[in-house]
């Protein structure tokens, strides 16, 4: 039903913006539209409701009005176009599963994961913004926070603020427990006092509303980690904002917190139980890293390919020489794979069956293949590919950042190996 409304309400493009100019070849609205059919009963793992199908529709048709003419914009000024943000809340792309009670679509996790693909198919820093906000942040208020966060908070999250997700530290990355930030409990039993750091922090940049994870007792290890949630007017200093090689209109920036009251009814969840929280999410948003990198890796395929069957070399198309047939195929056949990991993932995880090596599997493997597509697809074009003009480079730059954050590919290999050995030995 959502989807529907979503269609009918979608907002025009950006306005007041150059478009580049480019070749057609190059622009994702080229490219023959994709059929992902709807099959009643069907057990494959193309098997989309109406609503994900009316909703993959209308997020590539935003993706194509509104984010592609300012992508290049975007990424060599570092910042991320308010208006764009604002036409993410205004076409539901920012509460995709939060109820409608709290102003959201009350849709699928399948629904945000396909809206992050597609968005990621022509712009991975506007994608990583939407993933955060939807798979990290509104899930834990939707899981974990009483009522009256939830009425004081998750509104303003589907509608009009965006919302970031503090664990990384300097001393707590892949050991995500090892936080040093400390929230203590006032005397008085009314208000917690926040000090600390925090680093490569997305959406920090653009953010009103933070879930700070922090330690309320150092004496019990990460069973003193809480979650809370604050407002950027609290108090919230950001340091630096960090200069990327890719992604770079999406904001990572280091946050200080010095002294800041946050009134105890702001813990999100349990006291000490915030590293369940933790632990809980980041296994989900690593299918929304996922669905980022297969987006990517579609978006750059589908730029160079039509490009290759109009350059000439030798009396005919570069693309006709098997040496290049070869290499679409054997990349076709991995963004393939790498799709049906993550939506086997998504599944797993609306079913409530265990997908915690799932996860980890598709979003490895899926950040392999768009650095791989992404930069076959640089080599496929030649000089053309390794121009700004195109914006395929630009699929590169963004690719490296998979193997990175929501944890890295050894954390991820890791993961799976535990399950191997669980199994085996």
């Amino acid at each position: 039903m959502f989807a529907r409304q979503l269609a009918s309400r979608a907002v025009p493009a950006v306005r007041g913006q150059s478009r580049v100019a480019a070749i057609r070849a190059f622009s994702a609205t080229a490219n023959a539209r994709i059929e992902y059919p709807t099959v009643e009963k069907g057990q494959s793992l193309w098997n989309f409701t109406d609503e994900e199908n009316m909703l993959r529709d209308t997020v590539r048709k935003f993706a194509v009005d509104n984010i592609e003419p300012i992508v290049r914009q975007m990424d060599e000024a570092e910042i991320m176009d308010p208006a764009l943000i604002q036409g993410l809340f205004d076409n539901g792309l920012m509460g995709i599963e939060v109820p409608e009670e709290y102003g959201g679509a009350g849709m699928s996790f399948t629904s945000a994961i396909i809206a992050i693909e597609e968005i990621a198919r022509v712009d991975p820093s506007v994608a990583v913004l939407v993933d955060v906000h939807n798979t990290l942040v509104n899930t834990v208020f939707r899981h974990h926070a009483s009522d009256a966060i939830k009425e004081k908070w998750l509104t303003g999250l589907a509608t009009e603020k965006v919302g970031s997700f503090c664990l990384t530290e300097p001393a707590a990355g892949s050991d995500a427990f090892g936080l040093q930030t400390t929230a203590k409990l006032d005397s008085s039993g009314d208000f917690y006092v926040l000090n600390g750091t925090k680093m490569w922090i997305s959406n920090s940049g653009e953010a009103d509303t933070f879930l700070v994870f922090a330690n309320v007792d150092p004496s019990k290890g990460y069973k003193g980690i809480t979650a809370f949630v604050i407002s950027k007017d609290m108090g919230v200093e950001i340091m630096k904002k960090e200069e990327k090689l890719g992604i770079r209109a999406s904001s990572t920036c280091v946050l200080n917190f010095d002294g800041i009251k946050i009134p105890k009814e702001n813990v999100v969840g349990e006291v000490g139980k915030g590293y369940k929280i933790a632990i809980e999410i980041l296994n989900e948003g690593r299918i929304g890293i996922a669905a980022q990198m297969i987006g990517l890796a579609q978006g750059a395929f589908e730029k160079a390919v039509p490009y290759t069957y109009q350059r000439k070399q030798f009396g005919k198309a570069v693309g006709d020489f098997q040496g290049l047939n070869f290499q679409f195929a054997d990349i076709a056949t991995q963004i393939e794979a790498a799709k049906l990991m993550t939506y086997n993932a998504a599944r797993l995880q609306e079913e409530k069956r265990p997908f915690t090596k799932e996860a980890a599997m598709a979003k490895y493997y899926a950040s392999v293949v768009a650095q791989r597509a992404a930069g076959a697809a640089i080599e496929w074009c030649g000089g053309v590919g390794f121009t700004r003009d195109t914006g395929i480079e630009k699929y590169w730059r963004d690719s490296k950042i998979g193997a990175i954050y929501e944890g890295t590919s050894n954390i991820q290999l890791e993961t799976i190996a535990k399950f191997i050995k669980k199994e085996y030995a």
